[in-house]
């Protein structure tokens, strides 16, 4: 039994918390040896654990993850050309992702099931997402769809990437504007979307909402107006993993409250600061 499953990876590190969730999520988490700081907000258990905690795939170097002896390593762009290129040099497998939209996810956990010997959990992963997607799209469907605009960065604005336009759109929703690109404060103004969500990179629940409004003059937007104004946790939307439905589901609940409960992960902004 053994000579079957060793050409499996057995010391795998993660620099991205979208791998480390998924690797979670096939079973597979004792073959992580290390991973980045991003990832315990994800998964806060890994703080007890042996694991090495490097540096996030921009800026950790090569001697950082050979430090954890790994025979896989995982990442997703962007991520340091020269560090993967010493990785490989070391005889170390590289497996790089560059995700955009939710069947680009989908491929990425069949990937990496793939390669750590755990293909059918992986199946059972993906089926398990497209079930929670298609339950909540089959719930709104004929309903009317108001106008979402959702950021993941605020300076410069930039829209969601894809996968959330989708998740956006599966919630009941319009996505404004165009996923993952740049956009100014006036376009939002002249769309004037009925929600507004901010998603920061890297803020958890902490954007500013009712800053942002008042320094981007939003105060007469329709979102503004009725307080449709909301942060969803960054790990929800800007995780591209089976997290996802977490976000999934705190979308729905604001976008289509009437059908949907106001979920954990989301926050609604409280007033306007003068």
């Amino acid at each position: 039994m053994t000579d079957e499953i060793s050409h499996y990876p057995r010391r795998v590190v993660s620099l991205q918390p979208s791998v480390t969730a998924i690797i979670a999520e096939i079973g597979e988490l004792e073959k992580l040896v290390a991973c980045t700081k991003y990832c315990l907000d994800i998964y806060p258990q890994l703080k007890d654990s042996t694991r090495l905690i490097v540096a996030d795939s921009w800026t950790v170097g090569s001697e950082e993850i050979m430090a954890a002896s790994p025979d896989l390593v995982i990442a997703s762009v962007p991520y340091q050309e020269n560090a993967v290129v010493e990785i490989l040099k070391a005889g170390v497998s590289f497996l790089g992702l560059a995700p955009h939209s939710l069947a680009d996810i989908y491929r990425d956990i069949a990937s990496i099931a793939g390669v750590l010997g755990a293909a059918r959990r992986g199946d059972l992963v993906i089926e398990n997402m497209q079930a929670g997607i298609r339950e909540v799209r089959e719930k709104v469907a004929g309903r009317r769809r108001p106008k979402v605009y959702c950021e993941e960065w605020g300076k410069p604005l930039i829209a969601s990437q894809e996968w959330v336009a989708e998740l956006v759109e599966a919630a009941g929703g319009e996505f404004v504007g165009t996923p993952g690109a740049n956009t100014t404060a006036e376009d939002v103004q002249r769309a004037d979307p009925e929600v507004i969500i901010a998603s920061w990179c890297g803020a958890g629940d902490r954007v500013p909402l009712e800053k942002i409004v008042a320094k981007r003059s939003w105060e007469n937007l329709r979102a503004v107006a009725k307080q449709n104004v909301f942060c969803i946790r960054d790990e929800y939307l800007n995780t591209p993993a089976p997290t996802l439905l977490h976000g999934l589901r705190a979308l729905a609940g604001v976008i289509q409250p009437e059908v949907f409960a106001f979920a954990p992960g989301a926050r609604r902004m409280s007033a306007i600061a003068k």
